[in-house]
């Protein structure tokens, strides 16, 4: 399937001074914002604290939030709000000491994120949690199967179970009527009227809760940053060896650091986290450019068999040329399947299609006018200095 009728015959290397002005200009630019602007906005993965998603019954501003948190010590919590409904909000927090002791640093935030939990909690629950009665919206599932287990031996497990799959799937449990309207649980009465007793609905549920102490944040950042080392280097000595030349590794590793360094500037201008499935996001762009990359160089290859008295750059064009309408239908498909999950994945994933929408548009933009010229300059160089010793 074609695009065009014929093989066309842009002159794309003609651009690439230009091209090449506008990567520093960006890079530039992205390295002043991280040193000297906002920075980079580390998610907890890779910074430290405690990172918690809470839903409430009723809507509640972010100021009253914070005032509850203050009064326990914890105002300076980042606290992000979720959503337009005023009930879902993100709330990190750090704690100011730190230990070399990594158990230490996972029980101090352990203990920090029950300070934030509870300080949230409504004087009504906390009422009914000191009169003994259990939250049947945050008891997790091992506390779960033994208060049920202990009423109903053989089936306590199994609808322990169902109840907190209900809940993760659903959120926060208003009426323990659901329970008993649902198909997936389908509570027995005895069971409700046990529940009853026992426990009672709180009127906030952690959806999520995330621990990393300041060391495991310094180790974590220090193994993202060798993955994306290791992963230049291993393209390096791969296109070396395929193509028989280093200008074409050289190439490589120059286009895909530029990819890497164009998306890390753009995305630190959008006050998104970086955390782990971003820095997949980056290897992956890594992957996905390198591989129109090397079709290009390989079609290098093949032509300068045909084209032996042209000179390299007119080849050069040409094989972009060839090579443009498959660039368009693969870069096209990969955007739009990203643009897709970006528009309707969700939150979870919004931050890695976000990285993938700028790689799948700069990695072709960084094949045809970034790949070829490094080859052109590399070669000018070391022939100019031939020349010299000759």
């Amino acid at each position: 399937m074609r695009i065009f009728k014929k093989t066309t015959n842009i002159d794309f290397l003609k651009y690439k001074w230009i091209a090449l002005g506008l990567t520093l200009v960006i890079i530039l630019v992205g390295i002043l914002n991280i040193t000297l602007g906002h920075g980079l906005k580390m998610g907890v993965d890779f910074g430290e604290g405690t990172l918690i998603r809470i839903e409430f019954k009723n809507p509640i501003s972010v100021s009253a939030i914070r005032k509850q948190l203050s009064d326990v010590g914890l105002g300076n919590s980042i606290i992000q709000e979720l959503g337009k409904e005023g009930r879902e909000f993100q709330i990190r927090t750090i704690e100011t000491k730190s230990t070399r002791n990594k158990a230490q640093e996972i029980e101090s935030h352990q203990v920090l994120a029950t300070k934030v939990i509870e300080a949230l909690q409504s004087k009504e629950d906390q009422q009914k949690v000191a009169q003994g009665l259990i939250d049947l919206n945050n008891i997790d599932r091992k506390g779960l199967i033994a208060l049920l287990t202990e009423a109903f031996p053989d089936k306590g497990e199994e609808l322990a179970n169902r109840i907190v799959d209900f809940r993760t799937k659903q959120g926060l449990i208003t009426d323990l009527n659901q329970l008993k309207q649902s198909p997936e649980v389908s509570l027995p009465d005895e069971v409700l009227t046990f529940l009853q007793k026992k426990t009672f609905l709180g009127e906030m549920i952690v959806l999520s809760k995330e621990t990393v102490g300041p060391q495991a944040g310094k180790e974590l950042r220090k193994k993202a940053t060798q993955a994306v080392i290791w992963s230049l280097i291993a393209m390096l000595v791969y296109i070396a060896f395929r193509f028989k030349g280093v200008e074409y590794g050289t190439s490589a590793i120059f286009t895909l650091a530029q990819d890497v360094l164009i998306a890390l500037s753009i995305y630190s201008f959008t006050n998104r986290e970086i955390n782990l499935p971003i820095i997949a996001a980056f290897l992956t762009i890594v992957g996905y450019s390198i591989n129109d990359t090397i079709v290009v160089f390989d079609r290098i290859r093949e032509l300068q068999k045909t084209m032996r008295k042209e000179p390299l750059e007119k080849i050069m064009n040409a094989s972009l040329n060839i090579n443009l309408t498959r660039t368009i239908f693969t870069s096209g498909t990969v955007f739009l399947s990203v643009l897709s999950l970006f528009l309707f994945g969700g939150k979870v994933i919004n931050d890695f299609a976000f990285v993938m929408l700028i790689g799948s548009i700069e990695g072709v933009y960084s094949t045809i006018f970034m790949s070829c010229p490094v080859v052109l300059f590399w070669n000018s160089l070391f022939k100019n200095k031939k020349k010299v010793r000759k």
